[in-house]
């Protein structure tokens, strides 16, 4: 309650509480404090600067050492799962102080660090906690396996999940408000493993939301050429990429640079990761029938200047899109793909016929994110020339000495040398050449060719980019890139 409003208990006299307050008029707190603590409120006025300090003084920065402490020693028993619970026992333990405090505990140090995703795993001897940042998995703690059943029972019922039901898979969102203005939207996945459940969170932080094209990462010539396309008033925009590298962003980005009085913008979602006022949103639902195809046979039907498919899983998705970028409509969706290229052989193989892929495409975009060298510990290093050269470096850029630099690790960035993350673009304009070359039934490797002839940067060349600009390193060249291996540049093609 302190985190979600904002109040702050002052003082306990007689059955009266007071708290202090930036907003004495908010009912909804004040019933919520009545509530839960079953005195009676009075309310003291508080700046909400004020406020803020003194949650992160008393309430923030908990140490995952003193929470557990507050649980005692007792022994460790490894207990076989079975479909029997006592559920009186499990709703007591998700209301157990201890058990809260350690919830909060780990939210609240997982959005400090701009961590994207939780993982909270049990296994036959041990029970961990780990978080994902910077896209890279870091373990953070080990709770007494004991405490496996309360946590996650806590965290099903602040996401209004089913804590009886351990053998099937369960989804649910927390919405949380951190500080002032701060609201942290968490995806839960419940998953029935042989020794528990395995709880995984994605949080979105709304406050964090890119949504200026300008600062997106892209070079100047990408950005012109990505801009040109979605401002066309037909056609299919294509964005590629595995989970978790940023096509969200791009594409509401694109989406909000789009959103004019003057035009009617439909989503199909799965989730609805954020709200756009002014953009009519949809959550697909497959299980009642409310799929993507579903979906955009009704935009079709809603008077459309723009759609956005969240993704195209499969050939009615695929066919319906195309249609609709065939007859006046701005079509925008993402797939899975390693890069540009292949994006055209997924769509092939999925059953669309080229001659539909040429006349509706205007772009396609790949995209990754790496991890951005913490300003606080930069410095220069030397890379072998032999690593640069397997890269696709010019062997001519390494005679005249290639800038390279990393992070020797500080308090700032957890001793990672890492802090933050941005993208790298691989951008394919569906020029003539192109168009024949599929419809001849090239590869996907002389699709690359053609479209880095006609000027397109790779993904590994826009990374490499990024080193010499001092923003990445090599290391992540090579781990975000891997499939990429012979297009660092136009000398590693034979151009």
């Amino acid at each position: 309650i302190v985190q979600k409003h904002q109040i702050i208990p002052y003082k306990l006299l007689g059955s009266t509480l007071t708290v202090a307050m930036s907003d004495p008029t908010d009912l909804v707190a004040i019933n919520e404090v009545k509530f839960v603590t079953g005195y009676g409120v009075r309310v003291i006025l508080a700046t909400p600067g004020n406020i803020k300090k003194i949650i992160d003084h008393r309430f923030g920065g908990v140490s995952y050492d003193d929470v557990l402490k507050k649980f005692g020693d007792g022994d460790m028993e490894v207990v076989r799962e079975s479909d029997d619970v006592n559920l009186q026992e499990l709703q007591q333990a998700t209301m157990d102080a201890p058990v809260v405090t350690l919830v909060n505990a780990i939210l609240a140090d997982a959005a400090k660090r701009r961590c994207s995703d939780i993982h909270i795993e049990p296994y036959e001897k041990l029970f961990r906690v780990r978080f994902r940042i910077d896209g890279v998995l870091q373990e953070i703690m080990s709770p007494p396996l004991r405490l496996k059943n309360a946590l996650v029972s806590r965290l099903k019922v602040m996401a209004g999940l089913d804590i009886a039901e351990r053998r099937l898979t369960q989804d649910g969102r927390i919405k949380l408000k951190m500080g002032v203005g701060g609201e942290l939207d968490i995806r839960v996945s419940i998953l029935p493993t042989l020794f528990g459940e395995k709880v995984v969170m994605r949080l979105l932080d709304k406050s964090n939301l890119q949504l200026d094209m300008a600062k997106l990462g892209f070079d100047p010539e990408s950005l012109k050429h990505f801009q040109e396309a979605i401002h066309k008033p037909y056609g299919m925009i294509l964005i590629t990429g595995p989970t978790g590298s940023g096509k969200s962003t791009t594409l509401y980005s694109a989406l909000s640079e789009l959103n004019k009085p003057d035009v009617n913008i439909s989503t199909a979602e799965d989730p609805v990761e954020y709200n756009l006022v002014g953009i009519n949103q949809v959550q697909v639902r497959e299980q009642i029938g409310l799929t993507f195809a579903a979906c955009l046979r009704s935009f079709l039907r809603q008077d459309p200047d723009i759609i956005m498919v969240g993704e195209i899983r499969d050939l009615e998705t695929a066919q319906i899109a195309i249609k609709a970028a065939l007859t006046g409509h701005l079509v925008l969706s993402t797939l899975h793909t390693n890069d540009c290229p292949s994006t055209v052989d997924r769509l092939i193989n999925m059953g669309v016929e080229t001659f539909l892929l040429t006349s509706s495409i205007n772009l396609i975009l790949a995209q990754r994110l790496v991890r951005r060298i913490c300003d606080g510990c930069k410095e220069a290093t030397e890379v072998k020339a032999e690593i640069l050269l397997d890269l696709g470096v010019d062997p001519a850029e390494l005679s005249a000495g290639f800038p390279a630099f990393h992070g020797r690790g500080c308090n700032q960035c957890g001793h990672t040398g890492y802090r933050g993350r941005m993208a790298i673009y691989e951008l394919m304009v569906m020029h003539e050449s192109l168009k024949e070359l599929i419809l001849k039934g090239a590869s996907a490797i002389d699709l690359k060719r053609e479209a880095v002839k006609q000027g397109m940067s790779t993904l590994r060349m826009s990374a490499l980019q990024k080193v010499r600009e001092g923003l990445t390193t090599i290391d992540e060249t090579v781990r975000v890139t891997d499939t990429d291996k012979g297009f660092g540049s136009m000398f590693s093609l034979g151009f």
